[in-house]
């Protein structure tokens, strides 16, 4: 494989919105200098999806992530979903910020290359079966060989350890296993699935911050560590109480659809034009407010309104009155009228009402990257805004094996050396 160009330049908007709105105030523009994470590299050699993505969010701020695949099986993440010309659109989104590199791991040239790799590197993020790094002489014990400053993030269905462990593992099973599909969907149908990838997402974010908190500890002892995430648990972890509701009375959350067992009215209601708004009232006060604007103040007053649960328990009252009042309005009515309340209303949006959100344009959530394969691209921007020290999209997702002549070459490999791995399908 030919060598690519190497990465196109920075994107100069790290943060900022698209280039029709107007630039933040004066004094809330943040610099454009050094990314918080330059100096940390990361090798990903995960696939599918939270190992990826965490990956990604290193890069976003500033990390060097260099993305390892298989020579002949790249991550099949460049095939999933549309795809622009033969470009799958997912990867451009999942590989950016990313240099990418091919590496037969199982191969002793792979297996060698890759240790010299990680010498040199700070975190390593991987996502194979337990024993499968192992049997290619690449586990822990290895890698702490070569650098005991090493972070390895170790991101699998159930664990490295315990009777599933060796089961292969995906986001959806942890959707079923954790609770959420469960608790999800109308109260006389089937649990239900999120269409996207939900627990690879929220297990990407908590591995992230495991890294970081790993990173952290590394500045105290001067010795990296293993990091054990298992999908299935930091998606229960953001489902609240459940288990303690489970322990101590014996409740399990049924599926209540848009309704809520904590309190009401919260619901999707539609409206006289056929648009869909979502209300909540978590706060009491903002429930009072909503049942003065949809003319029903008398239910304030009854005895079961002063709690959340009260109202919930009365959910069909409820729905009626605000339900009814809303059906009667407009959309753009509606909105008006709950912002005037200060009561809490949204539209449901798809991804082309996100897209032209005047709140999503101001905070710069869209952003456009160019890119050599494509053109201009919008995606979403990085997921935080930092005051000193953004992070910022880079370039997006890169073709397989674009980098990889440069990458062995900067670890001090000849052009002969390459060439040699390249005959040994190493490469």
């Amino acid at each position: 494989m030919s060598p690519a160009a190497s990465p196109p330049p920075l994107n100069p908007h790290p943060r900022s919105p698209l280039p029709l709105n107007p630039l933040p105030p004066e004094g809330h523009r943040p610099p454009e200098g050094r990314l918080p994470l330059e100096g940390l590299r990361v090798l990903d050699l995960a696939t599918l999806f939270a190992g990826p993505l965490c990956a990604t969010m290193l890069g976003d701020f500033g990390a060097e992530v260099i993305k390892v695949e298989h020579p002949t099986r790249p991550d099949p993440s460049r095939g999933h979903g549309p795809a622009k010309n033969g470009v799958g659109l997912w990867w451009k989104v999942l590989g950016r910020n990313k240099r990418n590199v091919t590496l037969d791991l199982s191969a002793p040239g792979g297996r060698e290359t890759l240790l010299r790799l990680a010498a040199t590197a700070d975190v390593v993020v991987e996502n194979f079966r337990p024993g499968t790094l192992e049997r290619w002489g690449l586990g822990w014990d290895e890698l702490s060989a070569a650098n005991p400053r090493l972070v390895l993030a170790r991101i699998t269905g159930f664990g490295q350890f315990g009777p599933y462990s060796h089961r292969p593992g995906f986001g959806t099973l942890a959707e079923a296993m954790s609770g959420f599909a469960a608790a999800t969907g109308e109260p006389e149908g089937p649990p239900t699935l999120p269409p996207f990838g939900l627990a690879d997402s929220v297990a990407a974010l908590a591995t992230a911050y495991a890294v970081m908190t790993a990173l952290a500890a590394r500045a105290t002892t001067g010795r990296g560590q293993v990091v054990d995430m298992a999908i299935i648990e930091p998606i229960l972890a953001v489902l609240g109480p459940q288990a303690l509701w489970y322990d101590q009375l014996g409740y399990i959350q049924p599926r209540t659809g848009n309704r809520s067992r904590n309190n009401a009215p919260r619901n999707i209601y539609r409206t006289a034009d056929g648009s869909w708004l979502a209300v909540s009232t978590s706060a009491q006060s903002v429930a009072e407010r909503v049942m003065h604007l949809v003319g029903r103040p008398e239910l304030v007053d009854e005895p079961w309104f002063a709690t959340g649960t009260g109202r919930a328990e009365h959910a069909g009252e409820l729905d009626d009155a605000v339900g009814g009042w809303i059906a009667r309005r407009t959309s753009d009515e509606v909105v008006d009228a709950f912002e005037k309340a200060e009561a809490a209303v949204a539209p449901v949006y798809d991804i082309s009402d996100v897209m032209d959100d005047p709140q999503y344009r101001a905070l710069g959530t869209i952003t456009e990257v160019p890119d050599p394969e494509l053109g201009t691209l919008r995606m979403q921007n990085v997921i935080f805004r930092l005051s000193e020290t953004p992070g910022r999209i880079r370039w997006a997702g890169r073709p397989h094996g674009a980098d990889t002549e440069e990458v062995l070459t900067e670890l001090g490999l000849t052009s002969a050396d390459i060439t040699a791995l390249r005959t040994q399908g190493a490469l």
